[in-house]
């Protein structure tokens, strides 16, 4: 049977599809950090329905591949990461729930979402926070250095990781912040809070001097 080729009147297809592989992700986040036995078990099913789902789109050629199904070339994962200032040219940090300390907004970008709109969702979800003017000023390399891999109990789980970054101007707080973070701040960039691990110390500080001095950084 020949191949139909999905068009944008198809959308309901193309809806389908997105939804499924929206769903998909959820379940390898979910499975990958939950530690309920309930929990995981409803994953992992729900992860199977919704693998036999995409049989479905066998006989339809996509322009967004199923990388459930594929064995791809490995790639560093992207995250993402703002500087937002406001009036006072004060930075915003949200203090993560997870180790009580503070950082930059960001997270890992969602599957099919453009670098803008992953910072967006990130700056929403973990402050609240409206922002206006955002540009991209750097990208840096996360993934540790093999030197420092004697300092990690399980150093073959280390994810490569780009974070783009970004800049931005403070508009107003429009909805309140999710689970993933406990309180928002403004801070002076000469009197910073007790900062998260989720980036080194150096980078904090290049980041931040860069979204000041209007300069790209590039690793």
């Amino acid at each position: 049977m020949e191949a139909k080729k999905l068009k944008n009147k198809d959308f309901k297809y193309i809806n389908f599809y997105d939804y499924v592989i929206k769903v998909l992700s959820i379940c390898k986040i979910g499975k990958l950090f939950s530690t309920d036995p309930y929990a995981l078990e409803n994953y992992d099913e729900l992860e199977k329905i919704s693998m036999k789902m995409l049989g479905n789109f066998d006989l339809l050629t996509y322009d967004k591949p199923n990388i459930f199904l594929k064995n791809i070339y490995p790639t560093p994962s992207v995250s993402c990461r703002c500087v937002i200032f406001n009036e006072d040219n004060e930075i915003l940090f949200v203090k993560e729930s997870v180790d009580g300390k503070y950082s930059l907004p960001g997270g890992w970008c969602d599957l099919y979402d453009t670098p803008k709109e992953s910072i967006l969702n990130e700056i929403s979800q973990e402050s609240g926070a409206e922002v206006k003017d955002i540009e991209l000023i750097g990208v840096i390399n996360k993934t540790c250095d093999e030197r420092n891999f004697k300092n990690f109990n399980a150093p073959h789980e280390i994810i490569p990781e780009y974070a783009l970054i970004f800049k931005a101007k403070f508009v107003k707080f429009n909805k309140e912040h999710t689970h993933e973070t406990t309180k928002i701040e403004f801070y002076k960039k000469d009197e910073l809070p007790d900062l998260s691990n989720k980036l080194k110390k150096t980078d904090y500080e290049r980041i931040i001097n860069a979204a000041i001095n209007d300069k790209m950084i590039l690793d």
